[in-house]
């Protein structure tokens, strides 16, 4: 049994001064691998990452670890406090009367990475030919579809700097989304989108993969990709043709390159941080206690936001189909359990998520029982009618006894046809905390006679097995979250969306998933959201939002955990820091400067 030693403890003591001598041993080595200060170097920015990208190719990418958000920008941004919409790539936008039409103007001079110039061609391009192409499987046309019909926005050129955006219908973040989505280059993926491979894939799904020299990845934000060290780093350098200047009409960003270090172990990151060789770190519950003291002599400083936006999760998969060869993606008598609500209550029951709370996250949180964050106008309480399940183990066994399970003389427990409840459950290796989530998660468990397994695979394995072979029966993980507009998720609770993780159908370009069942209560989740986009009175869609909620906290297609606070640890020597809950440290990256 793991046990939390806490940092007043003596024994605390002995161990973190040995992590302080193991933290300089580590440290040196493994700064001496690559990313060493030196007098004549430009000024950098050192950021950790607990997975490699798993592709330069932003429609394909599903990992929440990329690049993107440096070698991109918004053609319109988010305000980092009041979350109001502001021009990035546009100059300006104007909206029609009735909601149904949007006019964006480009600003003068823009320019690719490779300084091509960009125009409302590349836009044009971008949503027609890639985000709308149904032979590209990408998320983004889930939110993207209007209404019942699923309609797709409509995207016409009007001149070389302005563009119009149409849909049949009212639709609440139409802005928000004609605005939001990257741009891609014309002139570099025009063929890719247009011609096959001799097997008839479209060239697009093998394009800038992570075999790519990233030299060729070309884009339109603040930095490009320079050089790319697999299981190492990403280095980004100042992207020449970037827009954005300062009032004296200097270049902007001023710093010169991003390192974005590839270290999977949540505890290698605070031996790296701590010996200065990190200039950020997502300071993990463990870490808080030990971090803050040292804020003044580390010559940094922790921020917090407030509450996490994302969801921490357990899951089942619900998921009765098969795969191209026939085999169903989960046992059959596995998957009646999964299906089986009261079995999925049970387990909930089951799971102290107090004491997880309380030892893995040192009560530097709260209880989560949404996928809507706190902090969303739109998030429906317990005490506003949300269900809510507290630790209650016998409850747990009566609801499985009801169910058809059983025991047997050692406590397992057995179903009605006599097989074992044991199963397997996909963690993320390298993050302590889950690691640690999965132990108590498989140690409550047991407690009602069920055996877990945790299987801790590399993030990029890990998301492969979830979304590409669906070959897994039980997995702890996590979304971001958006606070303003709920829409953002509906690539999940769509039944058709490409995360709709918990029992996916048929995407583009696969076969046709034999067996694939919707219950009623996914299709009803999935109706209330877009009757929530259609719908322009906010206090309506709150409404259809709660309703949605209520939905998924008596059906539990996700348990959820805990919504830890969050940290950030920042270097003292960025200069230009300023910290908002929506935009966090790094949201004004254009204007920082490092003190060398």
């Amino acid at each position: 049994m793991n046990h939390l030693v806490y940092p007043g403890s003596k024994r605390g003591l002995l161990i973190r001064l040995a992590s302080v001598l193991l933290v300089i041993l580590l440290a040196l080595g493994l700064w001496g691998c690559g990313v060493a200060q030196s007098a004549d170097r430009p000024s950098r920015l050192v950021i950790p990452t607990p997975s490699g990208p798993s592709t330069f190719n932003y429609p394909l990418n599903e990992s929440a670890y990329s690049v993107f958000g440096y070698i991109y920008s918004p053609v319109i941004e988010e305000h980092p406090v009041t979350g109001e919409l502001q021009p990035g790539l546009a100059e300006s936008w104007e909206i029609a009367p009735n909601g149904q039409r949007i006019i964006i103007t480009l600003r003068s001079g823009l320019k690719w990475s490779d300084g091509e110039p960009m125009t409302v061609d590349d836009v044009i391009f971008t949503y027609n030919e890639i985000y709308f192409n149904d032979q590209i499987p990408s998320s983004f046309k889930d939110i993207l579809r209007v209404g019942r019909d699923r309609t797709l926005p409509t995207v016409k050129k009007l001149d070389d700097r302005r563009v119009e955006f149409s849909v049949p219908e009212p639709f609440a973040p139409f802005l928000r989304y004609a605005g939001g989505l990257p741009i891609l280059p014309a002139h570099v993926l025009a063929d890719s989108v247009r011609n096959f491979d001799s097997q008839g894939n479209l060239l697009f799904l093998s394009t800038w993969g992570t075999n790519t020299d990233p030299q060729e990845i070309v884009g339109n934000g603040m930095y490009r990709i320079r050089s790319y060290n697999p299981n190492q780093r990403v280095i980004l350098e100042r992207n020449p043709y970037y827009w954005r200047e300062d009032s004296q009409g200097n270049p902007q960003p001023y710093i010169e390159q991003i390192v974005w270090q590839i270290i999977e172990s949540s505890d290698t990151q605070l031996l790296n941080f701590r010996s200065g060789s990190l200039d950020t770190l997502d300071v993990q519950p463990e870490a808080f206690p030990l971090l803050k003291p040292e804020e003044t002599r580390g010559q940094y400083t922790i921020y917090s936001p407030g509450p996490d936006t994302g969801t921490v999760f357990m899951s089942f998969n619900l998921n009765q189909g098969k795969n191209a060869d026939g085999r169903p993606f989960v046992e059959p008598y596995k998957s009646r359990w999964f299906n089986n609500l009261a079995f999925r209550q049970a387990v909930y029951y089951s799971i102290n998520r107090e004491v997880m709370k309380n030892n893995i996250f040192l009560g530097l949180g709260e209880l989560q029982h949404s996928p809507f964050p706190v902090q969303s106008p739109f998030y429906l309480s317990p005490e506003q009618g949300l269900r809510t399940y507290s630790y209650n183990p016998e409850n747990a066994r009566e609801l499985l006894r009801e169910a058809g399970f059983s025991y047997d003389d050692n406590g397992n427990l057995i179903d009605d046809e006599g097989n074992q409840v044991r199963l397997t459950l996909l963690v993320a290796a390298g993050r302590k905390v889950r690691e640690q989530m999965a132990t108590q998660i498989a140690q409550d468990l047991s407690r009602i006679g069920i055996r877990v397994d945790p299987l801790f695979l590399s993030f990029n394995t890990y998301v492969n097995r979830l979304s590409k072979t669906r070959n897994w029966e039980a997995f702890l993980g996590g979304f971001t979250g958006g606070v303003l507009e709920p829409h953002g998720g509906y690539n999940i609770w769509s039944v058709n969306g490409r995360l709709h993780t918990f029992n996916q159908g048929q995407q583009p370009g696969e076969p046709e998933i034999e067996g694939w069942v919707v219950s009623d209560w996914e299709q009803k989740i999935d109706d209330l959201y877009v009757q929530a986009s259609q719908e322009l009175d906010n206090d309506k869609r709150r409404e259809l939002y709660g309703e949605a909620q209520k939905i998924i906290a008596e059906n539990l297609p996700f348990l959820y955990m805990v919504n830890p606070l969050v940290f950030d640890a920042i270097r003292d020597r960025i200069e230009g820091i300023n910290y908002t809950p929506i935009g966090r440290g790094f949201w004004n990256l254009y204007e920082l400067k490092i003190r060398e």
